[in-house]
């Protein structure tokens, strides 16, 4: 297994003192499995396997090289991460190598004996994704049935053992007009964080874009919305808000740069510098099996070719906003021009950024019909 590189295999860092800077966090994707069937899901089209998925030990491993490379967290996520039946041992192992725990779950396939296993095992986090706080339209988005009623179950259950609760609500066109209620959901379930997430239009979510791209006037209400609540409850409930690009002039530096601060492990042990990144053609992400966690973060060309501002054309090239979003998002330029290497449309300066309000015009003029994704047949079912 590969180390750290040197000489001649490094040239994009080996003139700098350093290598890149530890990563902050690891999302651990260990499955792709999920028994919602999410119409935003973020997820390759081209699932991974049970059979093709990492075992119990190799992510093990993975815990205790990401600590080692400076991580401080760990993101367990998926899919559904509880349709593992090792997810117990994946959290112990995860705890027991220093690493902070995150389960991000949809709650629809865990019980209290289930729970209280993932507490003992180290667990120390909880985010919970919500669809919407009216039911019958959470269950509709979600494409599971009695799924809100288990969401809210399952946020009783985190409330009562004592962990932290996180509330992730996706926004869109089709639940912006309930955020209110679901600011009022989250003080109900005891949450002390809600992230309130414009959807992101890549992957699946670009197949409904039509359908999920709120109005201008939808955008700035929730905006208000937002501003509001952060001042009334100020010191109850901390509200993260991730804006959507379709109406910006200024993209988001996307994770923070791309391989910057975070990285992901696919359920295969891909590397990536996102969750979303195995949608770009033209890479060889390497794999956990075949490298060490290092080699991949600091070594990789993967890693390496849309790290730091060298890479950027004109117009990000010599920006004074380059070192603040670092060409924006990768996978949405892709996405909208064909090209990861492009400005990212959201920016007023691309030469692209036009795309952006035909596909505005496009949604208002557009129904509510959902493509949904079909679940895998393979998930676990049993809440435990």
């Amino acid at each position: 297994m590969p180390g750290r590189a040197c000489g001649a295999r490094h040239p994009i860092w080996c003139g700098m003192s350093t290598p890149p800077a530890a990563p902050l966090a690891l999302l651990a994707e260990l499955t792709h499995r999920c028994p919602l069937r999410c119409p935003y899901c973020s997820n390759p089209v081209n699932l991974t396997r049970v059979a093709e998925e990492l075992d119990t030990a190799t992510w093990a491993r993975v815990f205790r090289e990401a600590a080692a490379l400076g991580c401080l967290q760990v993101h367990l996520s998926g899919g559904e991460p509880t349709a593992r039946r090792d997810i117990a041992d994946l959290v112990r192992a995860a705890s027991e190598a220093g690493l902070y725990t995150n389960l991000i779950t949809s709650g629809v396939l865990t019980g209290d004996a289930k729970l209280q296993t993932l507490v003992e095992a180290g667990l120390e986090h909880v985010q919970l994704s919500v669809q919407d706080a009216e039911p019958g339209s959470g269950d509709r988005i979600g494409g599971y049935r009695g799924g809100h009623a288990k969401k809210l179950e399952f946020a009783r259950l985190v409330h009562d053992s004592g962990l932290p609760l996180t509330l992730n609500a996706v926004v869109h066109r089709q639940n912006l007009d309930r955020l209110p209620d679901m600011i009022a959901l989250a003080l109900a379930l005891g949450a002390g964080r809600l992230e309130v997430a414009h959807v992101q239009y890549y992957g699946w979510a670009l197949a409904n874009r039509d359908a999920l791209l709120p109005t201008r006037a939808q955008l700035e209400a929730a905006t208000a919305t937002v501003e509001a609540a952060r001042r009334d409850l100020k010191g109850r409930l901390v509200i993260d808000y991730v804006v959507p690009d379709y109406y910006a002039r200024r993209p988001k530096a996307c994770m923070g740069g791309w391989g910057r601060q975070f990285l992901a492990v696919s359920p295969a042990g891909r590397v990536l510098p996102c969750h979303a990144a195995e949608s770009l053609p033209g890479f060889d992400f390497p794999n956990v099996r075949d490298v060490s966690l290092r080699w991949a973060w600091e070594d990789s060309e993967a890693f390496n070719r849309f790290r730091g501002t060298g890479w950027m054309p004109a117009p990000c090239q010599g920006c004074e906003h380059a070192e603040r979003d670092w060409g924006g998002c990768r996978c949405q330029a892709f996405a909208l021009t064909g090209d990861a290497a492009a400005t990212d449309p959201a920016c007023a300066l691309s030469p692209h950024h036009a795309v952006l309000s035909l596909a505005v015009g496009a949604a208002a003029e557009a129904g509510e019909a959902f493509t949904y994704r079909e679940p895998r047949r393979d998930v676990t079912s049993v809440s435990g």
